[in-house]
């Protein structure tokens, strides 16, 4: 695995030298960039305490135009080690998008699934140390089913575009939906049955979107046993619906956004992460539904330099109060120029699901990306 990703990496700058200084007339606009995380993370929880320092993410990519009418994009995770499919080195990004008519775009390939604003923000903008849990188990990072970590993307086919232009040229409405596998980054279907995934938000004033998303269909496991009439290959599919209201407001350095995010579907106990638990189908005890809710606010200290920022977080992984899990963060952040960033954190967590419910956490990170 290393080498094959050691491969790609050599093969991707070789080819971005070679666009950049021999373009041909069909390609153009290659670009090769990137990105790190470095992170340092304390958690006070009780039988579990934790003080590291952490490689959060570290990525490379490749994009361009060919035609001009058609963008393309690879990217490369390289962070984690090639144990398990959740933290192994490997392709988040793979696409082609024609984007000739921008109130009509296809794009095909691997990524981001249309669901929720958060989900398809760059981690060094979305402002905190991490989505939020509704991204994370409901827009397919961690996913809650019990797919493999696959940073809220799929394989699939999908429709873009904005309308509706006001007098002055800002189009009023977007629209998104796609077509998807069903199982996450980098693996085939296994029930031949697809995800289908929307949103729709309006623009009423300038830096407003207020939208709403929906999700149905399945994730799946298939397994083979031993029978008296020889091999058989069982398939077990647990249907998912989901739905997402979002709203957000972007004026003068300011950021309001809240999200509201709702599952119901079974889920898999154990999350496809070694080979073996791909044939697990014992299922999941928190039940059917699921559902969270977050909103922040980051506001600038010293514009487009220093911001203050505070978020609550809720979710329910079992549609109750029972499990529920809490963050309240506050924290700070100062951009040294828009390719390096620091920032900090403090979290006090109510976990309900816990013998002792509360605990603190600190984070601290430094972002780079060129």
């Amino acid at each position: 695995m290393k080498k094959s990703i050691m491969l790609a990496m050599a093969l991707m700058t070789a080819f971005a030298s070679y666009a950049q200084n021999k373009p041909a007339s069909w390609i153009n606009n290659v670009k090769l960039s990137g990105y790190g995380i470095v992170q340092y993370q304390s958690s006070s929880k009780v039988n579990d305490k934790s003080n590291s320092f952490n490689l959060r993410l570290a990525r490379v990519s490749l994009d361009g135009r060919i035609l001009d009418d058609f963008y393309w994009k690879a990217q490369i995770q390289f962070n984690g080690n090639t144990t398990d499919l959740g933290n192994s080195p490997r392709v988040v990004d793979l696409f082609a998008e024609w984007q000739k008519y921008g109130y009509f775009k296809i794009k095909a390939g691997q990524f981001k699934r249309p669901f929720s604003f958060e989900n398809p923000m760059h981690p060094v903008d979305q402002g905190f140390m991490s989505y939020s849990q509704i991204t994370s188990s409901i827009a397919g990072f961690n996913d809650r089913a019990g797919a493999h970590a696959s940073n809220g993307r799929d394989i699939g086919v999908q429709l873009q575009g904005d309308f509706l232009p006001n007098a002055n040229g800002r189009n009023l409405i977007h629209y998104q939906v796609g077509v998807f596998n069903g199982q996450g980054i980098n693996v085939k279907d296994v029930d031949q049955r697809k995800d289908i995934i929307g949103g729709v938000w309006v623009m009423p004033v300038a830096g407003m979107r207020i939208g709403a998303f929906g999700w149905t269909g399945s994730y799946a496991r298939k397994r083979t046993v031993d029978t008296d009439h020889g091999k058989v290959t069982e398939i077990l599919s647990l249907p998912q619906r989901r739905y997402a209201l979002s709203a957000e407001y972007v004026t003068n350095d300011w950021t309001f956004r809240s999200e509201y995010a709702h599952s119901t579907g079974l889920a898999f106990k154990t999350r496809y992460q070694k080979p073996e638990n791909a044939t697990d189908f014992e299922l999941s005890k928190n039940g059917d539904k699921a559902q969270g809710v977050y909103a922040l606010v980051i506001a600038p200290i010293i514009k487009k330099k220093m911001h203050a920022k505070a978020r609550y977080d809720m979710y329910q992984p079992s549609g109750d109060a029972s499990k529920q899990k809490t963050f309240y963060e506050v924290g700070l952040d100062y951009e040294f120029c828009r390719n390096l960033k620091l920032s900090g954190e403090y979290a006090f967590v109510n976990d309900r699901s816990l013998t002792k419910h509360n605990y603190n956490m600190v984070d601290v990170e430094l972002a780079f990306r060129f």
